[in-house]
């Protein structure tokens, strides 16, 4: 068995949850799953994973619980709720919620579950997908005491290439929201370019060779810009999980009436695309706007 200190607790086995469980097994850590719909831990339970039905079980002994979910409100409830994760944690323990939710949120809860456990809470959303967590290249931004933090790195350093101290509490996740402010725009001008590449006659899967090192290159128009001419859309990230970080961004923007305009217009398209049925399709499908549609 792993070191008693790479312990690790995972609670959410989503398409995010389950990339860094894999990564951590693959590392030899011993890990422990919780999520609701446990048909999804049977893969990982394949891997070598523990597979646990509540957070309680999952943080239980855990170093390290980590939390990869979705809403302000569900995490609060895997924390503190009946059979949550802090009826599990030591005083010794780190809670890693890589989440990404509202920084007031994060740093109430974080002050909350400090003052019932002892334990520590850093916010460490992040970006680079499922690709990025299986090869161990995430970009995460973390907020929280500096030696948590630092503690973090045990974990983190299974996970990312890079990795910042971005603050206090709610640092990380307000981080995370300018990262889906660059994330939203860029993924729209990708679908916007692609089908601009094919009016044109041009074959949109070799822009990105021809604008790498350029003022328009960028790691989306790398990774996407051929997925998307393709029409690939096997899941690396639902569109549903952008509409939530644009509307935590607007609504966090809003408390100090921080006009956004361009991310208001990517939010509303996103709202199309929910009314069209997919929330749950991966980001690629939003090129589907942009198709010509048969006439009737």
């Amino acid at each position: 068995m792993a070191d008693e200190t790479l312990r690790v607790g995972i609670v959410g086995a989503g398409i995010m949850g389950t990339a860094i469980a894999e990564r951590l097994l693959s590392a030899g850590l011993d890990v422990a799953v919780a999520n609701r719909s446990p048909e999804r831990l049977e893969p990982l339970s394949d891997l070598g994973a523990r597979t646990v039905s509540r957070p309680v079980d999952a943080a239980a002994g855990a170093r390290f619980v980590i939390l990869c979910l979705t809403y302000a409100e569900v995490v609060e409830e895997a924390v503190f709720g009946a059979g949550g994760v802090a009826e599990g944690l030591g005083g010794d323990a780190l809670l890693i919620d890589m989440s990404s939710i509202d920084p007031g949120a994060t740093r109430a809860m974080a002050e909350r579950l400090r003052a019932e456990t002892g334990a520590g809470w850093i916010d460490c959303p992040l970006s680079g997908g499922a690709p990025g967590a299986r090869e161990g290249r995430l970009t995460v931004m973390a907020g929280g005491e500096a030696a948590d933090v630092e503690a973090g790195r045990t974990v983190m350093d299974h996970l990312c290439a890079n990795y910042t101290h971005m603050g206090h509490s709610g640092a990380g996740q307000a981080t995370k929201l300018i990262n889906q402010l660059f994330c939203g725009l860029l993924f729209q001008g990708v679908a916007e370019a692609v089908v601009v590449a094919e009016d044109a006659g041009i074959d949109a899967a070799r822009i990105p060779a021809a604008l790498a090192g350029g003022r328009g290159d960028s790691a989306i128009l790398q990774e996407y810009m051929g997925k998307f001419a393709r029409r690939d859309h096997a899941p690396t990230g639902r569109i549903d999980n952008m509409m939530k970080d644009l509307e935590t961004l607007q609504r966090f923007a809003g408390k100090s009436r921080t006009p956004l305009p361009l991310t208001s217009a990517v939010t509303e398209i996103h709202r199309i695309l929910m009314r069209m049925g997919l929330g749950a399709a991966d980001m690629s499908e939003m090129i589907r706007l942009l198709e010509p549609r048969s006439p009737g």
